[in-house]
């Protein structure tokens, strides 16, 4: 385990298969809407380094399968690396989103069994105030929106609320994502989703 500082930042978004909103979302301990959650997360790093190497424009997604209740392992996921990214970039989030760097996803390690190998791809994310969206050519399309407010002009949100990658405040939103990438397969129509920008950080003990 490294114990050199770092940090990162940027958007993320995500869906998954239960309904608004995901319980597991709140903790892990609480039962989801089916029997197996499958869903992904998406990350478009505004800035961040780790050792010296920059992760400023990079865009990741990880897709995972878990069982109901997420805080008894065995999670199966896949990590998806736009392909713009530098060798030494890839390994560097390989070393983030695997949790051997310390922060926020050295916890969520804890409750993955089977990793599928990491992909390089073309990876297409848009990001305007009303709509997410992303696409890998031949696994997924996918997009979230927010759901509808007493003020339309305004997203519906949590706020103060705990997660271990996302922001305290997060915007609450439907989601639709057909997704195959040979191994995990899920369909999603208007099911639970929203975003947050994220920022972690990590101190020199």
């Amino acid at each position: 385990m490294s114990t050199e500082p770092w940090s990162a930042n940027g958007l993320l978004f995500e869906n998954c298969s239960c309904q608004l909103v995901c319980p597991g979302h709140i903790h892990f301990e609480q039962l989801c809407t089916h029997e197996t959650c499958q869903g992904y997360w998406a990350f478009s790093f505004e800035d961040g380094a780790v050792s010296g190497e920059s992760l400023a424009g990079r865009r990741v997604v990880i897709a995972f399968e878990s069982p109901r209740r997420m805080v008894d392992g065995g999670w199966k996921q896949i990590l998806f690396v736009d392909d713009d990214a530098s060798e030494a970039q890839r390994e560097t989030l390989e070393s983030l989103f695997f949790g051997r760097i310390g922060g926020p996803w050295e916890i969520l390690a804890r409750f993955v069994s089977e990793r599928l190998p990491t992909r390089s791809v073309a990876i297409e994310m848009m990001d305007s105030e009303s709509k997410k969206s992303l696409s890998i050519e031949g696994v997924v399309d996918a997009t979230v929106e927010p759901i509808r407010g007493e003020q339309r002009g305004e997203p519906v949100r949590f706020e103060n609320i705990f997660n271990q990658i996302h922001s305290s405040s997060q915007v609450l939103a439907f989601g639709t994502t057909h997704y195959d990438d040979g191994t995990i397969r899920f369909d999603n129509e208007s099911t639970h989703g929203l975003w947050s920008e994220f920022a972690w950080n990590v101190t020199a003990d």
